[in-house]
């Protein structure tokens, strides 16, 4: 099929300018103004904006987790995040204790086969990495294209590794080029103030939050940063909630060590004060890290302006309040009468670009480019897509979002692809959403009707990181 989008105001990170796109097959093949060429489809797009295609590189799409998975799979997650013009995610797949990279990899890979309307890739979580392992890592980053690790210093007993295995894996990436994402909290005392909580008798979902204080995360992140340095190799952490966190980055790169770090819309939209009253519905906005106070918000919007923080992506990881979605068994009501049995994660992939939009741009006076920036470039980069995705040049994957800015859309359970029963920003009114978007050159939605098809994603192998 080829495409022709004209009179677009084609936005990258760098560049700004009106001009027609033409696609041929899944590239774009021409960029000019007043293209003289024949195309099985002609969009006008007068008086909007023509983006890449956003890229979420943080999504947990049927993650089996507390007892349950989580709602979206690969099938609807995908037509989710499609809907609000996002065209690329990378999920994570997991190596659970006692199983080969390669065994995880291949259960993620089954997962995903045939169901994604748009491209994927993923990270591999390691819960554990003996001496002998280590060429098994080499091998997925040069034979599989999962380039990037994820690890963590929370969930002991699940996911936690202790500073030696993470300063082992780090070295490791010194040799193999992959990267290294952290989720950081200090999970061993977490772990204790839940227990002492739970024994105190408090165990509403608003105390979930005071057991995971933003101290967790600071400390954490700081050694995460310091492993880091003493590797000699970038780090990468990810959904950081807390300005206190926060400022351990931004003091990292202030020393020019390449230390990224990205935030989600929970922790810029959302805060404690929306569940802090200890109904059960506060169990929707359970997530880790927590969501913070509403006075924290500001510094992360202040972060991700001046470039403290690189990127937003979602921790999609969507969880029904009621009974699972279509007969699915419990989700968040397993956590009734104790918050830590609650599964942690809200959805978010649909409305990533709709909030920044609303936020940064519109409220905020971001330029386009900035938004384009964190949502898609940023991404691309630091995940090895780019430059086949994360930008609008010839050769690149026909990604594209034709983002209308007078096009307004009223966020909404009753009307968004999520297959979750709530929506954490029920009833906001953001000012602009996309009019089309495609995925390799074919049309995925046409303003809210879906036209794309089950299966047409494909896994990409992605290279290594570039540093931004």
């Amino acid at each position: 099929m080829s495409l022709l989008i004209k009179n677009g105001r084609i936005v990258t990170s760098e560049q700004d300018y009106i001009a027609d796109v033409y696609a041929e097959g899944e590239k774009i093949s021409t960029i000019g103004t007043n293209l003289k060429v024949q195309a099985d489809k002609t969009i006008d797009a007068t008086g909007k904006y023509l983006i890449p295609g956003g890229i979420d590189v943080h999504t947990h799409m049927d993650l089996p987790f507390g007892g349950t998975s989580s709602s979206d799979d690969f099938e609807t997650g995908p037509v989710a995040a499609a809907h609000g013009g996002t065209t690329c995610i990378v999920d994570f797949a997991v190596q659970s204790k006692g199983i080969s990279m390669r065994q995880g990899l291949d259960t993620w890979m089954r997962k995903a086969e045939g169901k994604s309307c748009i491209d994927y890739g993923l990270h591999l979580i390691l819960t554990e990495l003996p001496d002998d392992w280590l060429p098994e890592m080499d091998a997925m980053v040069k034979h599989e294209g999962v380039t990037s690790f994820k690890l963590f210093t929370a969930y002991p007993g699940v996911f936690m590794v202790d500073d030696a295995t993470i300063f082992k894996a780090l070295k490791r990436t010194a040799d193999n080029g992959g990267l290294i994402c952290m989720h950081a909290e200090n999970g061993g005392v977490i772990d204790y103030i839940v227990k002492q909580m739970l024994s105190e008798g408090k165990n509403t979902p608003n105390v979930h939050a005071l057991t995971r204080p933003a101290t967790a995360e600071q400390e954490a992140t700081h050694r995460a940063i310091a492993l880091s340095e003493m590797a000699g190799v970038p780090i990468y952490i990810v959904h950081v909630s807390s300005h206190q966190a926060m400022e351990q980055i931004r003091e990292a790169r202030d020393r020019g060590l390449p230390t990224y770090g990205e935030t989600c819309p929970q922790y810029l939209f959302l805060s404690y004060e929306d569940y802090a009253d200890g109904s059960f519905e506060g169990a929707k906005y359970i997530c880790s890290p927590p969501i913070r106070e509403r006075a924290n918000q500001e510094h992360l919007w202040k972060a991700l302006a001046t470039n403290d923080l690189q990127t937003v992506s979602t921790d999609h990881c969507p969880f029904c309040m009621k009974e699972g979605f279509k007969g699915l068994p419990k989700q968040k009501e397993l956590g009734k009468g104790d918050f830590s049995k609650i599964p942690n994660g809200v959805p978010g992939v649909e409305n990533r670009l709709h909030l920044l939009y609303e936020g940064g741009v519109v409220k905020r006076g971001w330029s386009m480019n900035r938004f384009v920036q964190l949502v898609s470039t940023a991404p691309a980069k630091l995940m090895g897509l780019f430059p086949r995705k994360g930008t609008i040049a010839v050769g690149s994957d026909a990604d594209l979002v034709v983002w209308d800015p007078k096009r307004p859309y009223t966020i909404s359970v009753k009307t968004h692809f999520m297959r979750v029963d709530y929506n954490p920003y029920e009833g906001m009114k953001v000012s602009g959403s996309p009019a089309y978007v495609t995925s390799r050159g074919k049309i995925v939605f046409e303003g809210d009707k879906y036209v794309g098809k089950k299966g047409d994603g494909q896994f990409i192998r992605r290279g290594q990181y570039s540093l931004i």
